[in-house]
């Protein structure tokens, strides 16, 4: 198909170099301006649901989720809550 475009583009290598650049820039804009917006209500890109059921395997089937028993300890956790400005890298001295 694109060589018979191209045999059949006028005005030697110039011509046909200019030809195929109009073409493309016509074809790209016929996408943009018609066929795009034209199918962009029938494409479900903000067509999201999210429900408690979400039918995921080893999900929360009841829709119960559980609640921590208490606070974590120091221990459980290696860094500070209380401030968030200490490097993780910085040895301690």
């Amino acid at each position: 198909m694109y060589a018979w475009i191209w045999r059949k583009l006028p005005f030697g290598l110039v011509g046909k170099l200019i030809g195929s650049l109009l073409l493309t820039a016509m074809t790209a804009a016929l996408l943009w301006f018609v066929v795009f917006p034209w199918a962009e209500p029938l494409l479900p890109f903000f067509d999201s649901q999210i429900t408690d059921d979400s039918g995921v395997p080893g999900g929360d089937p009841g829709g119960q989720l559980t609640v921590p028993s208490g606070s974590p300890t120091e221990e459980e956790i290696p860094y500070s809550t209380e401030t968030n400005n200490v490097s993780p890298s910085t040895p301690n001295r």
